[in-house]
């Protein structure tokens, strides 16, 4: 099973991509993510440049790496009570043609990280709204880490248990979702 994890966040020592980093060693045998690196060569959306001859380098990438997935665990912070820009415009170009869009009916799954006392609790149901308004089948859960500052050690692994064993029933909530959509043999 392939996991497209994205991060809503492009900074460095980014919290989110730890987060979902930490998702990677949760994983079982057989299950593996992948993290999209490529955020920053999306550009912003333009209905005009939005014809598949057009399509840059990096809107190409993002929609190969969703389509070649399984699932989508996305990582988001919290800007401004709301999702990231760079997230925003990277999901509105997914979204592209509504009908049939690289995330319709694909699982995906969003957890969260800031500095401050809400986890991004705000930016996550964002993100879940705007999924569910694409057509993924989103797993109705959120993981809300909280001074993310404090939650990983120096080296960007999450220390407390915790919420090791929450992010790990979240990672199995968006598995069971996949088999769930793949019917037994």
């Amino acid at each position: 099973m392939r996991i497209l994890g994205i991060s809503g966040s492009l900074r460095r020592d980014s919290h989110n991509t730890a987060l979902l980093r930490a998702a990677a060693e949760l994983l079982p045998p057989g299950a593996e993510l992948e993290l999209f690196d490529g955020l920053r060569e999306v550009p912003p959306y333009d209905a005009d440049e939005d014809v598949p001859e057009l399509h840059a380098p990096g809107v190409l990438a993002l929609k190969d790496a969703i389509e070649r997935a399984d699932a989508v665990l996305i990582s988001t912070p919290e800007y401004n009570h709301s999702i990231p820009g760079v997230l925003k415009n990277a999901l509105d170009w997914a979204s592209r043609p509504v009908a049939d869009n690289v995330l319709r009916g694909k699982p995906a799954a969003v957890i969260g990280a800031s500095t401050g006392l809400f986890g991004a609790v705000w930016a996550q149901a964002e993100v879940r709204k705007v999924l569910g308004a694409i057509g993924a089948d989103v797993v109705d859960r959120e993981l809300p880490v909280m001074q993310a500052h404090l939650q990983f050690d120096e080296y960007g692994n999450l220390h407390a248990e915790d919420l090791r064993g929450q992010l790990a029933e979240h990672v199995t909530a968006l598995m069971r979702a996949v088999r769930e959509k793949v019917p037994a043999a």
